[in-house]
């Protein structure tokens, strides 16, 4: 009965429409909060106030490590949380309520990050902090769909599909929130550099308001799960790390799904930290000629990003179909650590800008493959949250060393650079991981 509950989702175009346009809806979060607005308007908050660095829980701390640290802290609870809440929606066969737990309480924390200053800065991490849980954590329960809405073949388009409309999405907010930015007094603030400010808080409602609006759509169509009519008891709070065990000990049954695992966490440590630091990156270390060119190209560079993010993850899933999911993973991964090198070289807008349209292009396009052939190496199960669970914390987990690392580097050394250089490391391990996984399945 499960299992025909599950076919009876799977090509249905309406449902893909609806999973796909969730990426619509909190792809505004990542692009305004994680690499446009937020990390411009963080700099400027600490050059309003002079500063170089914040006291913290009794100590001096620099921004970049301070928000690499409170990133990787998000990341923890992510991967403690998910296993916990994904064990329950299997056995409850309710995972769409997870879903809109976690956007809810994103959407909000995006909204509240309108007041983020130094005065009350533990509050203002806490909406910061607060934001990447609740994009990350409903992430694991929107992926979880993926094998149960498309079939194997459908999955590679399906998922890119699903980034692209994320890209265009995200893209068309920040085109206005840009506006807003650098013509502040049109919009009814300001001008000058208070009333630019004062739109970036702005943008960061819109966020707020865009993902938790546009994602009701999702919510009306997709439905709940393979119901069980199961009910939460005290005993099923823990189902979730009984549910990871049990994905566990099926991957020694599976080496090809155990060993792409294990090139995915190792490659995706490096990428996931690039992604998140790439705009704090340019704002430190590129010779801008000054403040107004450096917020300019940051924007540039940002919508170059955005653009061939589209672009390339479509590139990438026909690439699949003709060379095939493990070739083309590997091509993208030698492209992401030559670029490594180059960043940690770079020095100019121009080279930024260089630097800004490769990874744009490898971007989307490791995000969607990764996630489609991990979703094409699953086991038949209808415990699909179980599995996406599983490939979450290992994702987050290699987040929180990455990002770990690089503020640790950054931190000691004074530059992030150093800390750049050193993800190479990461890529170039995931390359050879990745060579080590069959291409075929178990007999």
């Amino acid at each position: 009965m499960e299992d025909s509950l599950i076919n009876d989702y799977r090509g249905n175009k309406r449902l893909i429409k609806a999973w796909v346009f969730y990426d619509w809806a909190n792809s505004a979060y990542s692009l305004v909060i994680t690499s446009a607005i937020f990390p411009i308007f963080y700099g400027a908050v600490f050059l309003a106030a002079e500063t170089e660095t914040v006291s913290i829980f009794g100590g001096e701390i620099r921004p970049t490590p301070l928000i690499s640290y409170v990133t990787a802290l998000a990341f923890v609870v992510v991967a403690l949380c998910s296993p916990i809440l994904t064990g329950v929606a299997d056995f409850v066969g309710n995972k769409k309520a997870f879903l809109k737990f976690y956007c809810y309480l994103g959407s909000l924390a995006c909204m509240g990050l309108y007041f983020f200053d130094l005065a009350h800065i533990y509050f203002s991490l806490l909406c910061y902090f607060l934001g990447l849980v609740g994009f990350w954590g409903s992430i694991v329960f929107y992926n979880s769909y993926l094998p149960d809405i498309a079939f194997p073949e459908q999955q590679d388009a399906v998922s890119a599909r699903g980034f692209s409309m994320g890209y265009i999405g995200s893209v068309l907010l920040l085109i206005v929130n840009l506006a807003m930015v650098m013509s502040p007094e049109t919009f009814g603030f300001a001008s000058g550099g208070a009333g630019s400010m004062e739109a970036m808080r702005w943008s960061f409602v819109m966020v707020g308001l865009w993902w938790m609006g546009f994602s009701q759509y999702t919510f009306y169509v997709l439905p709940k799960g393979v119901s069980r009519g199961h009910k939460i008891t005290r005993s099923v709070l823990f189902n979730g790390y009984n549910e990871l065990k049990k994905v566990y000990r099926a991957l020694g049954e599976n080496i090809r799904l155990k060993r792409y695992l294990s090139a995915f966490f190792v490659y995706s440590m490096a990428v996931q930290t690039i992604m998140l630091v790439a705009t704090y990156f340019g704002e430190q270390e590129i010779a801008w000629p000054d403040e107004g060119s450096k917020t300019t190209g940051l924007i540039v560079s940002i919508l170059i990003i955005q653009f061939l993010a589209m672009i390339g993850a479509q590139l990438t899933a026909k690439a699949s179909q003709r060379f095939g999911n493990l070739n083309v993973l590997i091509g993208i991964n030698a492209v992401w650590a030559v670029m490594g090198v180059y960043a940690y070289f770079m020095q100019s807008p121009v080279q930024f800008y260089f630097a800004a349209a490769t990874v744009g292009l490898v971007m989307g396009g490791i995000q969607s493959l990764s996630r489609s052939t991990y979703s094409k190496y699953l086991p038949r199960t209808v415990d699909t949250a179980s599995y996406f669970s599983f490939f979450d914390v290992a994702e987050k987990i290699g987040i929180v060393i990455g990002m770990l690392l690089y503020g640790f580097i950054d931190q000691i050394t004074g530059s992030m650079r150093n800390s750049v250089l050193f993800l190479i490391v990461f890529f170039i391990s995931g390359i050879g991981l990745l060579l080590r996984v069959p291409k075929k399945i178990n007999p």
